[in-house]
C-alpha cells in the first residue's frame, strides 16, 4: 500500500525523489479490514476470499515475471554469479551465511500450509474420497507454486543480479510502467488480506472450540445473534468472537507496527512452523496410519527426511533471529519509511 504511493511519487518527481510513506497508517487500515473479515464465523464462509487471494497471487506473480523478462530482453545485464552475492563485494562472509539461513525460512514459510489442509478437507464431499481429492489437489498446488516461485527466483535474479531487492515489486526493482507496478502491488495487498484470514481462521476455530469445552456453561461463549446485513443476508454475531478476534487482530497489528521487518518475520514464522506442522506431525501420522515397522527402509528414510527438515528449520530460525537483531539496532518504532 505504501509502495503504490511511492510509485506514483517517483513517477511524478523522478526516481531519485525522497518519497516516504507511512507504514503505520497503512497497517491500521489493513487491521481495520481484518477486524471486519475476522467476524466471518468459520473457514467455510471464506471460500470466495480464498479464490480471490489465489487469483491475486497469480496476477502479481505474472506481472513480476513479465517485467523481469522485459528487463532481461532490454539488454541491461545485471552482475550475476553462480553462487549469488559475492563475498567481499556485495556482502561479508558472515552476512552471506546469515542471509542464506534467512532465505531458508522464507522458502519454508511458502510451504507451511498443512495447518490449512484439514480445514479444506473438512469442506469436501465424501465422494470421491477426501484423501484422493486432497492428494491430487496438493500435487497440483505444490507443483504450480514451485513452478512460479522458481521462475520468479531465476528470472528475478537474471534481471537484477546480486542487487536483487527483497521484493521486486514493493522493493522497487522496477519503476516503469508505474501503473502496472501499481496494479501488481494492489494484487499483493488483496492477496495478503485473504492470506491473513486463511491462516488465522484455523487458529480462531481452535481457540473457540477449546474455550467452549473449558467453560461449557458460559452464556458469554454461547451467546450469538443473527444480524441481517444489506446485500450479504443473515450474519451471525457472537460477543466472544467479536472480542477475542478483534483483540488478536489488534495485537498482531501492534507487533507489525513496532517491528515492520517483513522478510525476517516471515522467515522466523516459516522456520518455527515448518518442521513440526509440515514435516514431523504429518510423517508421524502417516507412519502410524500405515503401521510402518520400526527400522524398516520406509521408517528410516522418513525419519531422515524429518531430521533433515529439523536442521533446516533450526538454521532458518537462527538466520531470522540474527536479521531481526540487526534490524533492531538503531530502529525507532512507528517511524515513517
Amino acid at each position: 500500500m505504501g509502495a503504490i504511493k511511492r510509485s506514483n511519487c517517483f513517477h511524478r518527481n523522478g526516481h531519485s525523489a525522497d518519497c516516504e510513506a507511512s507504514n503505520t497508517t497503512n497497517m491500521i487500515i489493513f487491521a481495520g479490514i481484518q477486524i471486519l473479515l475476522s467476524q466471518l464465523p468459520n473457514f467455510h464462509k471464506l471460500w470466495w476470499l480464498s479464490i480471490v487471494a489465489a487469483v491475486m497471487s497469480l496476477a502479481y506473480s505474472s506481472i513480476g515475471l513479465g517485467l523481469s523478462i522485459a528487463k532481461i530482453a532490454g539488454g541491461v545485464h545485471a552482475r550475476t554469479t553462480l553462487t549469488g552475492a559475492t563475498v567481499g563485494v556485495d556482502v561479508s562472509a558472515s552476512e552471506k551465511i546469515w542471509k542464506t539461513f534467512q532465505s531458508l525460512g522464507d522458502i519454508a514459510f511458502a510451504y507451511s500450509y498443512s495447518n490449512v489442509l484439514i480445514e479444506i478437507q473438512d469442506t469436501l464431499r465424501s465422494s470421491p474420497p477426501e484423501n484422493t481429492v486432497m492428494k491430487k489437489a496438493s500435487f497440483i498446488g505444490v507443483s504450480t507454486t514451485t513452478g512460479f516461485y522458481m521462475l520468479c527466483g531465476i528470472l528475478g535474479y537474471a534481471a537484477f543480479g546480486n542487487q536483487a531487492p527483497g521484493n521486486f515489486l514493493t522493493g522497487f526493482g522496477f519503476y516503469d510502467p508505474f501503473w502496472l507496478i501499481d496494479v501488481g502491488n494492489i494484487c499483493i495487498a488483496v492477496h495478503l488480506i485473504g492470506a491473513y484470514q486463511v491462516f488465522c481462521q484455523p487458529l480462531f476455530a481452535f481457540v473457540e472450540a477449546w474455550a467452549r469445552d473449558r467453560w461449557p456453561d458460559s452464556g458469554f461463549l454461547a451467546a450469538e445473534r443473527v444480524v441481517r446485513v444489506p446485500l450479504a443476508g443473515e450474519f451471525p454475531v457472537s460477543p466472544f468472537r467479536l472480542v477475542w478476534r478483534t483483540s488478536y487482530v489488534v495485537l498482531t497489528a501492534l507487533v507489525a507496527m513496532i517491528f515492520p521487518f517483513f522478510n525476517d518475520f516471515l522467515g522466523l514464522i516459516g522456520a518455527v512452523s515448518f518442521w513440526p506442522l509440515t514435516v514431523y506431525f504429518p510423517v508421524q501420522m502417516y507412519m502410524a496410519q500405515a503401521k510402518t515397522r520400526r527400522f524398516s527402509p520406509t521408517w528410516t528414510w522418513m525419519n531422515v527426511l524429518s531430521f533433515s527438515c529439523l536442521v533446516v528449520s533450526l538454521l532458518a530460525a537462527a538466520g531470522s533471529v540474527q536479521g531481526l537483531v540487526k534490524d533492531l539496532k538503531g530502529y525507532k518504532p512507528f517511524k515513517v519509511s
